[in-house]
């Protein structure tokens, strides 16, 4: 209620990438208070034993995480921990350090309690990352998110992948496989069923040879048709991929209310309007499947509802980014509520 009314209307007052920075900068000067992080933990947190599960052979204590891109440098983990969530993913994640698209390329559409964004993956790189997360304090468990560099050909991604792989190894539980983001060009093309089912054997070969292979995961766009996710479903299977992320950020724009200028915006959408759509992909994928492989439900996720209706058409977890920043921290805490209430 408090950041709903009082810090929410402040902040979208800002341009959104403002408002981020401010977010980030305010939690982290916030914590730094003596037992602040307690008082955090006690507000906003829930605990409950019927709220923890194994998926893909990890325990985590909450269902509910932090999607990619909230977090990109892996900043903010400790400070995201104290608000209750069971995982955060870190990322996108390149190489090299990239300054991203140009600016302005984040917007909101309160009409639509919608975002469109058009980063480019824009991130400080690998080794940066990394001395990060060998800092961190929490022990949350934390997923990292990899891309390929924008200048990095199709034809030599696999290469990107594999580095951050390696890089990444040792400091996160497991892995997601982003070729599903609107905004690296050409980067959607690897989501075609022979790049894609190349680049994940190149990363599974990889992972064999560690003595603790982690889990790899897929993250898919919300606009493949029904024939596209047979075919992810047969290379999740045949890969013998730990699971899938359903779903990225969509290029439609079908019956969104805000002005023209917006809607013309290029870049993904994110928020209210992908609900149904990425719920229905969850669906389809776990029933097509018979549920043979764990599904990471994300995508227009602004209520308990909006969960409980994810988890029940087949996601083992989910994770939220655009509601979060729309419903604040109290969202982590009903859909956890909701998710025992509802015996899930």
């Amino acid at each position: 209620m408090f950041y709903r009314y009082f810090v929410k209307p402040l902040l979208f007052l800002m341009a959104p990438e403002r408002a981020h920075d401010v977010v980030a900068s305010g939690l982290q000067l916030v914590m730094k208070i003596p037992g602040m992080a307690s008082l955090i933990s006690w507000v906003y947190g829930y605990s409950n034993p019927r709220l923890a599960r194994t998926v893909f052979g990890i325990h985590f204590p909450n269902p509910v995480g932090l999607a990619a891109g909230f977090d990109k440098n892996a900043k903010l983990i400790d400070e995201f921990t104290a608000l209750g969530f069971g995982f955060i993913e870190v990322g996108t994640v390149t190489p090299k350090g990239q300054d991203g698209n140009p600016t302005p390329r984040l917007f909101r559409l309160p009409e639509d309690e919608a975002l469109i964004n058009r980063m480019g993956f824009n991130n400080e790189g690998l080794e940066a990352m990394k001395k990060r997360l060998l800092a961190r304090k929490s022990h949350v468990i934390v997923g990292g998110n990899l891309g390929k560099n924008k200048v990095t050909p199709n034809e030599q991604a696999e290469e990107d992948y594999c580095l951050g792989f390696e890089a990444l190894y040792e400091v996160v539980d497991y892995f997601v496989v982003n070729v599903s983001s609107p905004n690296t060009p050409n980067l959607r093309a690897l989501q075609e069923k022979e790049p894609l089912k190349k680049l994940l054997v190149r990363l599974q070969d990889l992972n064999a040879t560690k003595l603790a292979p982690k889990p790899i995961l897929l993250k898919i766009a919300p606009d493949l048709s029904n024939e596209q996710l047979d075919d992810v479903i047969e290379i999740v299977l045949e890969t013998q991929l730990a699971g899938v992320i359903a779903t990225n950020t969509t290029l439609s724009r079908e019956g969104l209310r805000s002005s023209e200028g917006l809607r013309s915006e290029m870049g993904g959408l994110s928020g209210k309007p992908l609900t149904h759509r990425s719920t229905e992909v969850i669906r389809y994928l776990h029933q097509k499947s018979g549920g043979q492989f764990p599904i990471v439900g994300v995508g227009g996720i602004h209520s308990a509802k909006d969960a409980v209706e994810k988890m029940k058409a087949g996601a083992s977890l989910i994770q939220i980014y655009t509601g979060f920043i729309y419903e604040g921290p109290d969202l982590i805490q009903d859909i956890n509520r909701a998710i025992v209430e509802n015996g899930l």
